[in-house]
């Protein structure tokens, strides 16, 4: 079992950056995939990004308002964490950040696939 803390949120103006981090409890770490996914108010949960177990494989939302190119995601199995470089915030990346972790995962971008979540931290960018 893991249980995932998110950290890192805040109120920033548009063009500004934050990182979010989520740590892990767990020796088992390492062998999960973790996924970044946001939701705004009044909207459905939505992928950002993922990264697999060891590093190898990263992925990144392809939606209209992509956070590719301005959203980095990676990983240290040794301190049991993952973390979402973000930059060139705008207003319409204001939403609660969750972490997300799963085993094996086929489909990364599905939410139904991952099994624990945790508590989510707000970020808010103001223009």
């Amino acid at each position: 079992q893991v249980q995932l803390v998110e950290s890192g949120g805040g109120l920033v103006q548009a063009g500004g950056s934050l990182r979010l981090s989520c740590a892990a409890s767990g020796r088992t770490f390492s062998t999960y995939d973790i996924g970044w996914f946001r939701q705004a108010p009044g909207k459905e949960r939505d992928f950002v990004a993922a990264v697999t177990e060891k590093g190898r494989n990263i992925y990144y939302a392809d939606y209209a308002d992509s956070v590719k190119g301005r959203f980095t995601i990676s990983r240290d199995n040794f301190r049991n964490s993952v973390y979402l470089q973000m930059n060139s915030l705008k207003p319409e990346d204001t939403a609660v950040y969750y972490c997300a972790a799963g085993l094996g995962l086929r489909s990364k971008v599905r939410a139904v696939e991952y099994d624990y979540w945790g508590q989510g931290t707000q970020v808010t960018v103001s223009s």
